[in-house]
């Protein structure tokens, strides 16, 4: 769905990039081209990159990592441990964000579409900025007098300047803080689910969707693949096609009032430019493939007699699972194994915690004076 959004957009005039950050590679295959990990014009207009992990590392995160393996074999930490160590958590994620940046701020494309994971990886990815971020001021709060007395200790007897290292290193986070502000601007960047019209695979897009909430993302439409026609597909498929339409009206009442868009069964495989254009075209006939076609609004904070209420979007989610605590000015959501931190405005520190409800599709939260 990527590489024919991607293919439309281009057609309709708007300089593409289309990104892979799937390690699987898919993007090439459903291409049917060889791609590097740089940008390669493909056809007018519209451009792809496969993203590479190590590509990318060496590219980006070179520096980086010398930064630590020094800083560890100084402080005595040997070998293979200094070098396992030196990677960052989420090194290889936070790699593709630096690309982002770098189109982001040249202003090289008019259009970026994103082929991203499957939903684990991709609320990895989407996370990633403030893990990141938290580890580095965990690991170097303030620059703090140690770390750069190792690095001025390392400098005068080897050579090697660490301290613009870590300087680099705070800039690249400051980077990643700052292509997340862009994901998180519903009218800058929007997220499109793709489902197949299957029970797993819809709860599937259903706990996309709450996650994708929950960390403030615009999703602005869902995209049903591979219907099968009603007629003409024979007794074998009989009983699949009725169950078919079952789940399509569920998926219709379920993600309303968000855009659906349906694509048939292609009755092959689908690969090579031709095939998806097609796609594309028939996907957002009607439409501009390049649009925000919806754009939500998942927090409110709504003034009352006692203080205010927080609201937060929050679809498919029992009770149960959820869990909050106030720190301050922050808000920490526990929902099942994802936890979220929201920052509310300065003068929330001054409020406590009166009680939370849920109210679907909305987590309620009670703050008093």
């Amino acid at each position: 769905m990527a590489a024919s959004t991607a293919i439309k957009a281009a057609k309709e005039g708007k300089k593409t990039l289309i990104i892979s950050t799937d390690p699987a590679h898919s993007l090439s295959d459903a291409l049917d081209l060889e791609l590097s990990p740089e940008p390669t014009e493909i056809a007018p207009n519209l451009y792809a990159q496969e993203f590479d992990v190590y590509y990318s590392m060496q590219k980006y995160w070179n520096n980086m990592r010398n930064l630590m393996n020094t800083i560890f074999r100084w402080r005595g930490v040997k070998g293979v441990v200094a070098e396992e160590l030196s990677v960052l958590p989420g090194m290889e994620e936070a790699s593709a964000f630096l690309w982002l940046e770098k189109y982001y701020r040249e202003g090289t494309y008019d259009l970026i579409v994103i082929d991203s994971a499957p939903t684990g990886e991709t609320l990895t990815l989407l996370s990633l900025p403030q893990v990141a971020k938290s580890w580095m001021t965990k690991a170097f709060n303030g620059k703090n007098l140690a770390v750069k007395t190792v690095t001025k200790g390392v400098k005068l007897f080897t050579g090697v300047p660490l301290d613009k290292g870590l300087e680099e290193m705070d800039e690249l986070f400051n980077k990643l803080e700052q292509i997340q502000k862009v994901f998180l601007d519903p009218e800058a960047a929007s997220i499109r689910i793709v489902t197949n019209p299957e029970r797993m695979v819809i709860k599937e897009a259903r706990r996309a969707y709450t996650y994708l909430q929950l960390y403030g993302y615009n999703v602005d439409g869902v995209v049903i693949n591979r219907i099968l026609p009603e007629k003409s597909v024979g007794e074998a498929f009989k009983y699949y096609v009725e169950s078919q339409a079952k789940y399509i009206k569920e998926i219709e009442e379920s993600f309303n009032p968000l855009p659906i868009l349906k694509v048939q069964h292609q009755g092959q495989e689908v690969f090579g430019m031709e095939q998806l254009n097609k796609i594309g075209e028939s996907l957002y006939e009607g439409k501009n493939a390049a649009d925000v076609l919806y754009l939500d609004k998942p927090f409110e904070i709504i003034e009352n007699k006692k203080g205010y209420f927080f609201k937060t979007k929050l679809p498919f989610v029992v009770e149960e699972d959820l869990d909050l605590k106030k720190f301050g000015d922050e808000l920490v959501i526990d929902l099942g194994n994802r936890r979220k931190s929201l920052m509310l405005p300065r003068f929330a520190s001054f409020l406590k915690l009166e009680e939370f409800r849920y109210q679907a599709p909305w987590l309620v939260v009670s703050l008093v004076k």
